[in-house]
């Protein structure tokens, strides 16, 4: 550990972000609102998060020599995304402070390791089963189908990787399209809604969540967040707990985004409040969690900062109700000259415009 690391890091502070990418953009310029000052390290010179401070460095996510320069320049070392070498993050650890840790970076980069994890945490989940041969995903089939899903256990995000399948034919078949990557077979959940809870933890065990939002999907990739979620009080604070449960099992500190499926209660039980399963987590400031930033005084991207510089976490109390909408691919084109009153447009500035790339994101005041 750097002997810079600090109970709490005083305003000036230099603040690393391993990634280049919208989330390390929005999170330099909350960091640069409370006094502290950004290095952003990324292999691609076109990081749209370089825009927003003058200090970067640009080389590959494993090159020693330079993870050692960013390190020692830096108070506190933080990340935007969990598709990083977790070596990188261990040898970062060796010379400064990272937070989150790689602890629970290496869990959520592994489905299997991240449902080992949560089971162990007493947290309610899909059945899902490793698969390594084509025998493992016949036995995993016949216990969990008739309707699965596959799924590479690594980098694996807005769809990619992972197959439904309805029969064993169609496992076989998805298993020889993912066969190259370690892979695990989920019980398909026909949810009734998913929602998502944005919460934050401090060194010293602070713990503050922002209200759950209901998300909408298309094509795999989110294009709504809404607040305030359709559901229940009952149903908020069970995943608020659940959220909690999870920050603290970790002994994390930052922003997590923990993803939820709800589904109806078993006519047979006793218990009939929604069910509750949680999908995945992620150990970063979420796109889910986008809409804070109309509809907070303190949103995520601050929350995390003042997280991991141990400073008081802000008040995420919501006052008013917001839809975050990405902008996907050429949904960017002209969208500056559409904007009406109440909408609260954030700009990525990605140069180059891909099918299936979230390019912005506008935040919709309704009430």
């Amino acid at each position: 550990m750097s002997e810079k690391t600090q109970k709490m890091l005083p305003i000036g502070s230099t603040i690393g972000i391993i990634g280049g990418g919208q989330l390390g953009r929005m999170l330099a310029l909350s960091a640069a609102q409370l006094g502290m000052k950004t290095i952003i390290f990324c292999p691609d010179e076109n990081s749209p998060a370089f825009d927003v401070t003058p200090n970067k460095i640009i080389a590959p996510y494993d090159d020693e020599n330079a993870l050692t320069k960013f390190a020692n320049s830096c108070d506190i070392i933080t990340f935007e995304f969990e598709n990083l070498p977790a070596k990188s993050i261990k040898f970062l650890e060796s010379i400064s402070s990272v937070s989150p840790d790689s602890r629970a970076l290496f869990i959520s980069q592994d489905r299997i390791k991240e449902k080992e994890f949560l089971l162990r945490s007493d947290i309610n989940i899909a059945s899902f089963a490793p698969v390594n041969s084509i025998e493992d995903l016949e036995k995993a089939y016949l216990k969990i189908g008739p309707k699965a899903v596959l799924k590479t256990t690594r980098m694996g995000y807005d769809g990619k990787g992972q197959r439904i399948v309805s029969s064993l034919e169609m496992a076989k078949q998805a298993y020889e399209e993912l066969k190259n990557s370690e892979l695990v077979l989920e019980k398909f959940i026909p949810f009734e809604r998913e929602i998502s809870v944005v919460i934050a933890r401090n060194k010293d065990g602070q713990v503050r969540d922002f209200e759950p939002a209901e998300n909408i999907h298309e094509n795999h990739i989110l294009k709504t967040s809404t607040i305030p979620a359709n559901i229940d009080n009952i149903t908020a604070k069970r995943a608020s707990r659940i959220a909690q449960q999870i920050v603290g099992s970790l002994n994390y500190v930052g922003v997590l985004g923990v993803e939820f499926f709800i589904t109806s209660a078993d006519p047979k039980s006793a218990d009939q409040n929604p069910i509750l399963l949680v999908n995945e987590i992620a150990p970063r400031v979420h796109n889910s969690g986008h809409w804070t930033q109309a509809g907070c005084i303190t949103d995520q991207f601050e929350q995390h900062i003042r997280a991991i510089c141990n400073w008081p976490l802000g008040d995420p109390t919501r006052y008013c109700d917001v839809v975050m909408e990405n902008l996907i691919g050429d949904e960017i084109i002209d969208a500056h000259k559409n904007l009406k009153s109440g909408v609260q447009p954030h700009f990525y500035g990605k140069k180059q415009i891909r099918e299936g790339r979230k390019m912005a994101h506008l935040n919709i005041v309704t009430k």
